[in-house]
Formats: structure tokens, C-alpha cells, sequence
């Protein structure tokens, strides 16, 4: 069954103009059966009740239950990445997962910034691949803050070479949680020490040294590996 998303979900749907394209290229008709996801956890069956050069229009049906999502949100707060690995972590952060994606600003970033234009193209992937994975929420991309910014609800881990803690021995579905992850050179002593004093805490992923793009995927491995 194709999947379109919408803004929200209503008795009478208008798609978007990129949605509505779609269709046109699938061919469907008028009476065609889709699902419907509002990126908020929302899903439905809709029936197709228009579809022209003007755009296309959706009549709600029953509801549909998604079972897809973690017990509580997951937020990925990592480091920013320079070329396309953002993007790489983005996608298969969001098939994985993650609720919210939070970019930080850390002494050894790839990059001290990224524009608009960059922030935009992150959350389409997050949506294509929210569509593409079958999840009713489409995740948040926050703009970049400072590491000294990120604030902790719930329970926090943090990737940190040489830590001995396991994140499947401590990890409690009983509140949210917040994954960290640094950049290419790592974070700095005075990082790591202000991350554990803020709550997180340190955990190993390993005895190997993984790459920044690789350290964020590793963790969201651990936490599928709980049986979520």
C-alpha cells in the first residue's frame, strides 16, 4: 500500500504538490487505497478521491495503529560532520529509530557551522526515510547548538573510547533517552567531564576506534539490540 504524508489528519486531505506528482506517476485512480502518517504518530487508511493537475485530494478512513516506535523518544545528539556524512547518519538514524536529531557545535567539529540550505536537505532525508521505513513519525532535525547547551531528559550515554559500561546493561525504557556522539578527533577531556557531570553517562561501544559517521550507528545498534 503506497504511504503519503500529510500535514495533519482531517476528513478531507489536500496532499502536497511533491506528494500529489507522485501519485500521478503511480497512476492511480480515484478509489485507490493509501495509508496516511501525519509525522506525529498519526496513521490511517485514506481513500483517494481526487487527483488532477491541480493536486489531489484524500477522503480519512480507519485508523491504524503503529507499532514501529520506541518505547520512549530517542534523541541523537551528534557532533557535526563534514560532506555527506550527516546525511548518511540522518537516514539510517531515522530507520533506526530516532525521534530527534540534535546537531551540536563541539572544539573538534568537522565543520563550526552549516547553513540553512544544508538544514533543510537533512530533514527531507529524515522524511524520505521515515516514509520509506515505515514509521509514523518523521523526526526533528534541531539547528546546531553548543555542546555546553544540550540539556538531559531522562537518561543520557555518551560514546567514549576506554569506558567500560555497556549500554544494554544500564538502559531503562522508562524514560527518554539521549544518545551522544562526537566528531572525527573526539571530545575533549573537558567535554567528556561536563557531559558525566550533567548525567550522561559514558559507555563503550567496543575496542575498536570507529569513525564519527560509524559511532552514531553503533549506539542506535545497541539500543535495537534491547529488543525494541
Amino acid at each position: 500500500m503506497h504511504r503519503v504524508k500529510v500535514g495533519a489528519l482531517s476528513r478531507i486531505m489536500p496532499l502536497s504538490p511533491g506528494e500529489s506528482q507522485h501519485l500521478r506517476v503511480l497512476r492511480l485512480r480515484p478509489g485507490a487505497t493509501l495509508r496516511v502518517f501525519d509525522g506525529q504518530g498519526a496513521e490511517a487508511d485514506a481513500t483517494l478521491i481526487r487527483l488532477d493537475e491541480l493536486g489531489a485530494m484524500l477522503e480519512l478512513g480507519q485508523a491504524v495503529q503503529n507499532n514501529r516506535e520506541t518505547p520512549q523518544p530517542v534523541t541523537l545528539a551528534i557532533a557535526l560532520l563534514k560532506g555527506d556524512k550527516l546525511s548518511d547518519v540522518v537516514r539510517a538514524g531515522t530507520e533506526l529509530g530516532v525521534t530527534t536529531f540534535q546537531l551540536l557545535q563541539t572544539r573538534h567539529a568537522d565543520v563550526p557551522e552549516i547553513g540553512e540550505q544544508k538544514l533543510v536537505r537533512l530533514r527531507r532525508i529524515a522524511a524520505e526515510a521515515s516514509k520509506q521505513s515505515r514509521r509514523a513519525v518523521t523526526p526533528e532535525v534541531l539547528a546546531p547548538v553548543p555542546l555546553a547547551r544540550l540539556t538531559l531528559d531522562g537518561q543520557g550515554f555518551l560514546a567514549h573510547p576506554g569506558s567500560s559500561a555497556r549500554l544494554t546493561e544500564t538502559l531503562d525504557w522508562q524514560t527518554p533517552v539521549t544518545l551522544v556522539s562526537g566528531p572525527e578527533g573526539g571530545f575533549s577531556e573537558a567535554e567528556v567531564a561536563a557531559l558525566t557531570a550533567s548525567g550522561f553517562t559514558a559507555i563503550t561501544l567496543g575496542p575498536r576506534i570507529l569513525r564519527a559517521e560509524t559511532a552514531p550507528l553503533a549506539l542506535l545498534g545497541a539500543v535495537a539490540a534491547s529488543g525494541v
